[in-house]
């Protein structure tokens, strides 16, 4: 990538408490609290398999990322290993794709955190919140990456604190002990329709809404990046994520699952944790859970507006977006990727408002396959890097696991995945959606050659003229 002039390097400064929480907080996102009672409802106890399925997923894809970041620290993380490995073509794609991804988690989140707030003072319009709290964030953003770092270092550890609270009351009341309400034992994992009432196929498809749970946790490979010695907390934050998606996604569900029957009138719209505290007698049990969602949503946000601008920065770096992208303020943040990932945030909330219902549909339903794509993308760019990367001395500080048959098998459990969900009416279109969007990109990769040759020549022709 060359050696970057002062105006457009990163700053760095992230402490390894900030870099361990981000770790936390990739994995525990909004969906955890507002998406498990969908998939609690689509596959019954039995999804306490998806969560297992996708979560070892997630930590095959996070041993090949980690290989590939420790050997090699960048703030485009799996987009610039991709470009490396695979081709251009992959990277530029992957990159943009993943772009998109989390500017359409911008609107979302905030639109989920300005409804709570809506609720509590009706007078402010939920427009005029998402705003507020979009352009808050923006301004963090802007300031420097410490700032990120230890907003998100406090809203993480919220997030712990609540979880692990929650599965401490779940547990007391599974064991008989909880004096106000008797719900003791485990029953309800088979009495209402057995463990798998609607069958290992909805198994799987309450697994690719859990996908959308545990996207996040490859953040921490970006974060580390500005951090001063990103090898170790990589290596640390790789090495947790399976006791980390095994206490607060395993352990959690399994508490909602063990106490609420998966078949419940209106799970959907309460909600799998505040039906849990409701069931429990906990007072004020939608006003703790209103809290614990705001405090997630707002994180989320925080880390959607941080991941995108590194990602758009990055893509600026490698020549694939304009190099304006790539400019840097006082405080080594990158600005402009900042201010145009929220920029493109709020026209897809113009989009909502002003065009029809359909089409804001396409653009939400091409967020959903995106994980499954980036998955793929790691899982193809590890298998060839390490060719690569042997012949450093050196270089494969950590490896991934039965290298290469252990590779070999989540790239074909995702494709599988893949072509199962081209075959499901219901998420069809997510697929379609991300390879035309894909298909999009790809497209623009002779564009973006020739613009970057013609702004090259006309930069040297100018240079001559003076």
């Amino acid at each position: 990538m060359g050696q970057l002039s002062p105006s457009h390097a990163l700053g760095g400064g992230l402490k390894s408490r900030h870099v361990t929480m981000l770790s936390i907080a990739g994995v525990i996102g909004a969906s955890l609290f507002v998406g498990s009672s969908v998939a609690i409802a689509e596959a019954g106890p039995a999804v306490l398999l998806s969560y297992l399925f996708a979560g070892l997923l997630v930590v095959m894809i996070m041993r090949m990322l980690a290989e590939m970041a420790v050997a090699s620290p960048d703030t485009g993380s799996f987009s610039t290993y991709a470009d490396k490995a695979i081709g251009r073509w992959a990277g530029y794609t992957i990159g943009w794709l993943y772009w998109w991804f989390w500017v359409l988690v911008i609107p979302l989140e905030a639109n989920i955190a300005a409804m709570i707030l809506n609720s509590w003072i009706p007078g402010v319009p939920i427009w005029l919140f998402s705003l507020l709290i979009t352009l808050a964030l923006t301004g963090s953003n802007l300031l420097s990456v410490k700032n990120y770092g230890e907003f998100e270092f406090w809203l993480a550890l919220c997030k712990v604190i609540a979880i692990l609270a929650f599965i401490g009351l779940g547990v007391v009341a599974i064991s008989g002990f909880y004096p106000y309400a008797d719900v003791g034992g485990i029953s309800r994992l088979w009495d209402h329709g057995g463990f798998m009432p609607n069958g290992f196929g909805a198994v799987l498809s309450a697994m690719l809404i859990t996908m959308f749970s545990f996207m996040g946790a490859e953040i921490v490979t970006i974060a580390a990046a500005e951090s001063d010695t990103p090898d170790k907390h990589i290596v640390r934050a790789t090495n947790s994520v399976i006791w980390r998606i095994s206490l607060f996604y395993l352990c959690s569900i399994f508490v909602v699952v063990a106490l609420i029957p998966w078949n419940t009138p209106g799970l959907k719209e309460v909600g799998s944790y505040r039906s849990v505290l409701e069931l429990l007698h906990i007072p004020y049990a939608r006003l703790i859970m209103d809290c614990v969602i705001l405090l997630s949503v707002t994180s989320c946000l925080n880390s959607a507006l941080y991941t995108a601008s590194r990602m758009l920065y990055s893509l600026s770096r490698r020549g694939d977006a304009p190099e304006v992208m790539g400019r840097t303020n006082r405080s080594r943040t990158p600005y402009i990727a900042v201010l145009l990932s929220t920029g493109a945030a709020f026209l897809t909330v113009i989009v909502n408002y002003y065009a029809p219902a359909k089409v804001f549909k396409f653009l939400i339903d091409s967020s959903g396959a995106i994980a499954l794509l980036v998955y793929l993308v790691i899982a193809v760019s590890q298998l060839r890097m390490r060719k690569q990367l042997a012949g450093r001395e050196n270089a494969l500080k950590l490896k991934m696991w039965l290298y290469p048959w252990l590779t070999w098998l989540v790239i074909a459990f995702i494709t599988v995945v893949l072509v199962v969900m081209l075959f499901r009416p219901g998420q069809q279109l997510e697929v379609l959606s991300t390879g035309l969007l894909g298909l999009g990109i790809i497209c623009t990769v002779p564009i973006m050659s020739r613009w970057k040759k013609l702004m090259l020549w006309q930069k040297s022709a100018w240079q001559n003229t003076l």
